[in-house]
């Protein structure tokens, strides 16, 4: 019978996505936000120039994408408005049609730190 050993490395494994975590979750929101801004109607306002990324931090692990305009959220909801350029749900939209793009863009920076 042979003998086996194994080293543990969890706390730094942990520790190595917990750094990293902020990055991956602020480049998947920079996608949203690029796949998003083409989408937004064009009327006469700066609804495509309003969109940000409020980023991810170490202490708070979310990302936000918003548009920071007073019609935003009604031209993002309102689905009987046509539009000339744009759409309704053109934030949502984007989200859903690419989610697993965005994991996946999230789990390939966390899987970089983790190393090879």
């Amino acid at each position: 019978m042979s003998n086996v050993t194994t080293e543990w490395h969890g706390d730094a494994l942990i520790a190595a996505l917990k750094a990293e975590a902020p990055e991956a979750l602020n480049h998947a929101a920079e996608l949203l936000r690029g796949d998003s801004v083409p989408l937004a109607p064009i009327d006469r306002g700066p609804l495509r120039a309003s969109v940000q990324v409020t980023p991810a931090t170490a202490g708070s692990l979310t990302a936000y994408v918003s548009y920071d305009t007073p019609y935003a959220a009604r031209q993002h909801e309102e689905m009987d408005w046509r539009h000339d350029e744009g759409q309704a749900k053109y934030l949502e939209g984007p989200l859903t049609e690419n989610e697993a793009k965005y994991q996946q863009a999230i789990a390939s920076r966390l899987g970089k730190a983790l190393g090879p």
